[in-house]
């Protein structure tokens, strides 16, 4: 074969490894788009809902940038830009939260509006109402600066490897975890679920720690390694716990009335006292109390409340399950 020919049919063979441009590809969009839109239409009529003509939700990603720059104005030479310097700090904190506070504000706005046209509410006084929620914010972030501080030292008291409060602040996932639960929970407890949800999945999505935004969680709290905990809505948390990887303070059981909906909001998850430590992979479920002081160990799953002081081990929770008569290595 001469070197024309040999030319000729290798790029023969490249056409036919070449793709065709996108815009010839026929990808039957006009039925893709028409099925789509009757998938919408059914879900509106079958739900009662009545969709606007723009989005009013609230952005995840906006909001992800507004907690990024919150941990900024929070915490200036140790999360903020890589170039500020002390002197500047109080110039770049004030522009930080103007910035932030104003976005904050329209993504408020965006769910009490949302929420009022829910519940078929007038929507008069949701500016008022959206400032009057930010403006509270701004001025509970001192406060927040506080208890992070409490969480940030607890991290560095309860963990040998920590090397100074800068490193954990900047590496640990517990306390990402715990920076984006104060906001957020600040934010559920001011009336805006959907927008304090969105922020403590952010967190969920970096860290694998999951905290539901209406959990309480006194100060000096410590998530050790992290990944996997669990914490849920109406758990309360005292001062000074520490918790490590894969433990889940959930619910044991979820009522529903006659239609099988479930019930909504009831307190149905743990009770944790003041100076508890829980080791990893426990399960603690239901309304019960881990009283002042307990240690829980690792793998245990615990239906029960246990007394200030307990110690409680795989061990002897099995030991409750055994026939009546001497028990031995019982702490509980």
């Amino acid at each position: 074969m001469s070197d024309a020919a040999v030319l000729e049919s290798a790029v023969g063979a490249a056409a036919l490894a070449t793709p065709a441009p996108a815009d010839a590809v026929n990808w039957r969009l006009d039925r893709v788009v028409a099925e789509l839109r009757a998938a919408r239409a059914h879900w509106r009529a079958e739900h009662g809902r009545r969709e606007l003509a723009v989005r009013e939700l609230p952005s995840r990603e906006a909001l992800r940038d507004i907690v990024n720059a919150l941990s900024g104005a929070l915490f200036p030479l140790r999360l903020g830009p890589v170039d500020l310097r002390e002197e500047s700090e109080d110039y770049y904190v004030g522009h930080t939260l103007d910035s932030a506070l104003n976005a904050l504000l329209a993504q408020v706005r965006l769910e009490l509006r949302f929420a009022a046209r829910q519940r078929r509410l007038p929507v008069d006084g949701i500016e008022a109402e959206a400032l009057r929620i930010v403006r509270e914010f701004a001025a509970a972030l001192p406060g927040l600066r506080s208890l992070l501080d409490s969480d940030v030292l607890a991290a560095f008291r309860g963990d040998p490897a920590a090397g100074s409060v800068d490193e954990v602040l900047i590496c640990y996932p517990g306390i990402l975890a715990i920076i984006h639960h104060r906001i957020a929970h600040h934010l559920y407890r001011a009336g805006l679920p959907l927008v304090a949800r969105i922020i403590a999945e952010t967190a969920h999505s970096q860290t694998g720690i999951d905290i539901h935004p209406g959990a309480q969680i006194g100060s000096g709290f410590f998530i050790d390694h992290g990944t996997g905990v669990v914490i849920g809505e109406t758990a309360v948390i005292g001062e000074r716990v520490r918790v490590y990887q894969a433990v889940t303070l959930g619910a044991k059981r979820f009522p529903a009335d006659d239609e099988g909906h479930l019930h909504k909001g009831l307190p149905r998850h743990p009770i944790v006292e003041d100076d508890v430590v829980i080791y990893a992979g426990a399960t603690i479920l239901g309304r019960i109390t881990l009283g002042r002081g307990a240690v829980i160990g690792g793998n245990v799953w615990l239906t029960r409340s246990v007394a200030p002081g307990s110690h409680i081990t795989q061990a002897n929770v099995q030991s409750e399950d055994l026939p009546a008569g001497p028990r031995e290595g019982a702490s509980a």
